[in-house]
């Protein structure tokens, strides 16, 4: 598995940040508006964008903003999902694999850091495995989750309830990082990457 580096280390070759997000769009312009915007700080920043190849909903947009901005993006999808996603022909680079746990690993493999934007249950399986494996200290990317509008505080909450209740240490959930804009997202990499080591 790729070993984790520093998104500000600029000797090494293109920096990829993995984002999880939801083909649908969600109920508020919000949600589209906010992976625009960090499409396009990607590709501003000249950090490559690895995602589901969607091309619609949240996945739609954090592609479209960092195809805008000439940024790398990597998509990889599952060839059952190329028509209920609208697998995407226009990336710099589209993968179809078989099958969806291929699509993860691959993901995983290509990917320095995670962002999880607003989605349904796809995004939070992929969240979730995401931060197991580190738990299991499989993979030490860090992963920081972007609060838009107030998504996820109510995952906030749990992780807060499960470590009071017992079946979370504090470092446990200490592996998920909140911002709530895209600005913040720079520094909680910074910090996430700080508490791995």
């Amino acid at each position: 598995m790729r070993p984790a580096r520093d998104w500000q280390d600029a000797a090494v070759a293109t920096y990829r940040i993995c984002v999880f997000c939801g083909a649908s769009a969600g109920a508020s312009p919000e949600y589209v508006a906010q992976a625009y915007l960090l499409g396009g700080e990607l590709g501003r920043r000249g950090i490559g964008l690895v995602y589901g190849a969607g091309g619609v909903g949240v996945m739609g947009a954090v592609s479209d903003g960092a195809l805008a901005a000439g940024g790398e993006v990597i998509g990889v999808i599952p060839q059952a999902l190329m028509e209920r996603e609208y697998g995407r022909l226009d990336l710099s680079d589209l993968r179809v694999v078989a099958t969806m746990h291929e699509r993860k690993a691959l993901m995983h493999e290509l990917a320095d850091a995670f962002v999880v934007l607003p989605g349904g249950l796809g995004t939070l399986e992929e969240m979730f495995e995401t931060l197991t494996w580190a738990q299991l200290g499989l993979q030490h990317k860090p992963l920081v989750v972007l609060n838009i509008g107030g998504y996820y505080t109510p995952l906030r909450n749990l992780l807060g309830h499960g470590v009071a209740e017992g079946f979370l240490t504090a470092r446990d959930a200490a592996l998920v990082h909140f911002a709530d804009t895209v600005d913040e997202i720079w520094p909680a990499l910074r910090l996430a990457g700080t508490a791995r080591d």
